[in-house]
């Protein structure tokens, strides 16, 4: 028998064409889903409300380039209706973005003007982003029937982090009798919650006891 003609190897060849071939379709595949997620509408944000509320064209313009969403929406109404201007609800939203979260103090600075705070009191608390912590005791401490300097200077100590006495512990010290002053003072020596507490409970042992002595020395008198 004759000898064969000889044929050139294919197998590397092949190879690399199957090799090329997959790569481009895994290629093909990457392109096709990132043009698809890019071509995803993003959702639609209803901003009615905003202009229902009575926000200007030009704050909800605003509003759009922080990408409000819709759970942000009824919570800035709700800043609209208790009359906060526009600047300062466009303001606390900024805020919010400033300290990486979403805008839901809506119920906290509407219960603070509600209480007798300004607007900048609110920005104040916003912008140490404790608008939410310390809303409650900003409100205690009003409700206690304390001046408006000693509100603004505890208010103040809670804002900066410094040690502070509660406003419950507070509330119960004036009702034994202790004058703002001296309230403050024991403030300023860092008194624990836990350490007047204790001299609550003392000072109002001291007053029933008080009163009850003169109750028995009244009752003895009528014998």
């Amino acid at each position: 028998m004759g000898c064969l003609p000889a044929f050139p190897s294919w197998g590397p060849r092949l190879q690399w064409t199957m090799r090329a071939s997959a790569f481009l379709s895994t290629a093909t595949l990457v392109f096709c889903a990132v043009v698809s997620v890019g071509c995803e509408k993003k959702p639609k944000i209803n901003y009615l409300p905003l202009t229902q509320a009575g926000f200007s064209s030009t704050t909800i313009a605003e509003l759009k380039k922080l990408d409000v969403t819709d759970a942000e929406i009824p919570q800035i109404v709700q800043l609209k209706t208790l009359g906060l201007s526009d600047e300062t609800s466009l303001a606390l939203v900024k805020e919010a973005r400033a300290h990486h979260h979403s805008f839901s103090s809506g119920d906290s600075a509407g219960n603070l003007i509600g209480a007798g705070y300004t607007e900048q009191d609110v920005l104040n608390m916003a912008h140490t982003d404790q608008l939410d912590s310390v809303s409650t005791e900003a409100i205690t401490l009003k409700l206690i029937g304390l001046s408006l300097e000693t509100v603004q200077l505890l208010v103040s100590r809670h804002l900066q982090g410094l040690p502070t006495l509660s406003s419950a512990v507070i509330g119960r010290l004036k009702n034994t009798g202790l004058t703002e002053k001296q309230i403050l003072e024991r403030v300023d020596q860092g008194m624990t919650d836990e350490q007047a507490e204790a001299e609550a409970a003392s000072r109002e042992a001291k007053r029933n006891h008080a009163n009850t002595d003169f109750v028995r020395t009244r009752a003895a008198r009528r014998r």
